[in-house]
């Protein structure tokens, strides 16, 4: 059976205060946390001073080295890589070893940067598929590409629970947390109304910008166990590309990706995708989410950049490439 799921949450057009949620498949406005207060700025910044202290701590355990890399593919234009987890793709501040740096390394740049070689990145916990570009004209031709979404990618990830629908949509708006900055959380009007009379002085533009529509495909690639745990694998394609869409969108529906440490149970940000509860009618349950943490335990987490499919940003040739997920 072929079920289609859309759990969205609609846009209104002009007004950030119009970002009125409405889930449907059954789902009602109540499912959003409701009791919001007003963002104090003094607060804010505190707590993003000591998350970002944490952040910058675990970037320090990035650890590669030209011999490193996992080569897919490389020409005089492009080279595409085979990221492992727990690598940062491109140098933090402290310019912790990256897999951009990596890759200038062993094979340099027409403009003589790593900084021009990057088109796209994946987050530090996510291995998977990353392109670079090594001349100017490669590096003009993956950003339009990109800018254009004529880059197709798609992910495979491991989530708690079983999934009931075959394949399905999830459509949420996503904002900037104020409550666990700096990460994302579903938007609701209430979360913004909260910024109002707030500016980019007190706590900077990011905080500040408008909700992004975000849109989500998943499709059920098998059902699986992890220590009698149920756990679905699923194949996903983030259609919009926004910040940790795919951990935000996952932890909404209720089925979170397994070990994930920020955006999973008892995680940094806040839990459900900023939701009361996961909109999904076979959502994982916190006794489960609990039990599959325990069994993933300081392994890393289980999304990978299986597939990427584009069109040679100099030849024009159509080019493919997969990745074995490592889970």
């Amino acid at each position: 059976m072929r079920l289609t799921l859309i759990a969205s949450v609609l846009l209104a057009a002009a007004n950030v205060d119009a970002f009125a949620p409405s889930l449907n498949a059954g789902r009602s406005v109540s499912s959003l946390q409701s009791t919001v207060e007003a963002v104090s700025p003094t607060e804010f910044n505190s707590k993003l001073e000591a998350q970002l202290a944490k952040m910058a701590a675990k970037d320090a355990e990035s650890k590669i080295g030209a011999d490193d890399l996992k080569v897919v593919f490389e020409d005089e234009h492009i080279v595409v890589v085979d990221k492992p987890a727990g690598v940062l793709c491109v140098p933090n501040k402290d310019a912790n070893p990256s897999l951009s740096q990596a890759v200038f390394d062993k094979y340099g740049s027409e403009s003589g940067r790593a900084d021009k070689m990057v088109v796209h990145r994946l987050g530090m916990d996510t291995s998977g598929l990353v392109v670079f570009a090594r001349t100017e004209a490669a590096l003009r031709g993956m950003n339009t590409l990109f800018r254009t979404r004529e880059v197709t990618r798609t992910y495979e990830a491991l989530v708690c629970g079983s999934i009931e629908e075959d394949e399905g949509v999830i459509n949420m708006p996503l904002m900037r947390d104020y409550e666990f900055p700096p990460f994302m959380r579903v938007s609701s009007d209430e979360h913004q109304r909260a910024l109002s009379g707030l500016c980019v002085e007190d706590v900077g533009k990011k905080l500040l910008e408008r909700p992004k529509d975000s849109l989500t495909k998943f499709a059920v690639v098998g059902k699986e166990e992890m220590e009698g745990n149920a756990v679905t694998r699923v194949s996903l394609t983030s259609i919009s590309g926004r910040t940790h869409q795919l951990n935000v969108h996952c932890a909404a529906f209720g089925h979170p990706i397994v070990g994930d440490k920020v955006y999973g149970i008892n995680g940094e940000a806040a839990a459900n995708g900023g939701l009361a509860e996961g909109t999904s009618a076979s959502k994982a349950t916190a006794e489960l989410q609990e039990s599959i943490a325990a069994a993933a335990g300081d392994n890393s987490m289980c999304v990978h950049a299986k597939t990427i499919s584009f069109e040679h940003p100099v030849s024009g040739d159509k080019l493919s490439f997969e990745s074995g997920a490592p889970f």
